[in-house]
């Protein structure tokens, strides 16, 4: 598979959940994050090139980050294996200077 990341993702022990920003549904909770974008474990599948307006929350308060919001593209989404769950595969297109600036705090504590 042709890997075009810019940025190595990294596995959290941190609980990130994902939900939609103007309906505040849970999209699903991260499995990986890099500075480009992340890979979401849900419950339902999330339809590809999709555009999402959504907040990252983590359980915990880290450096005064809880939360960042920042607006994605789905680019694939596969069923799990156990076929209850699924895997979809986040592209960040937009994200303001001061939620950029979140991120990079909670990519250095992955």
């Amino acid at each position: 598979m042709d890997d075009r990341r810019q940025h190595s993702r990294r596995s959290t022990e941190l609980q990130l959940e994902v939900f939609e920003l103007h309906t505040g549904q849970r999209l699903g909770r991260v499995a990986d994050l890099s500075a480009d974008g992340f890979m979401l474990f849900s419950d339902k599948p999330h339809r590809a090139d999709s555009l999402v307006a959504c907040r990252l929350v983590s359980e915990e308060v880290i450096e005064g980050v809880g939360e960042i919001q920042l607006n994605v593209d789905c680019l694939w989404s596969r069923p799990g294996a156990d076929g209850q769950h699924c895997w979809a595969g986040f592209h960040i297109i937009d994200l303001e200077p001061d939620q950029s600036a979140a991120l990079e705090v909670l990519l250095k504590h992955l």
